[in-house]
């Protein structure tokens, strides 16, 4: 199983309430059909979570995965936040439980 994320702080941020199984690849903020294509040899038939930040630049590359991975799960993380690696612990483990990921999230202890 694999979640798309943009960048490298998106995906230190998912990787502290996932397990080591979910495999996080990054799009590096750009994606072009050389980078999509590679992706889409490496994660082959396995499942695709994207995980995108909330932000016209995440909304586009959004559009390029979806047409890479058309059987994927999106998860979206709400407009306003400071994207993925901006959003509340709570929240992303909200969405992740959405997605039906709950046998893999690493819940936090909240105070």
């Amino acid at each position: 199983m694999y979640i798309i994320v943009e960048g490298k702080n998106d995906r230190s941020r998912l990787r502290r309430l996932l397990k080591e199984d979910v495999k996080i690849e990054c799009t590096f903020g750009t994606l072009n059909a050389l980078k999509s294509e590679k992706l889409r040899k490496q994660i082959g038939h396995d499942e695709v979570y994207l995980f995108m930040d909330n932000d016209p630049a995440g909304k586009k590359i959004r559009g390029v995965l979806r047409d890479t991975f058309p059987d994927a799960v999106h998860i979206y993380t709400r407009r306003g936040y400071a994207g993925v690696e901006g959003t509340p612990d709570e929240y992303l483990v909200a969405q992740l439980e959405k997605a039906g990921l709950e046998e893999y999230i690493i819940y936090p202890i909240l105070y």
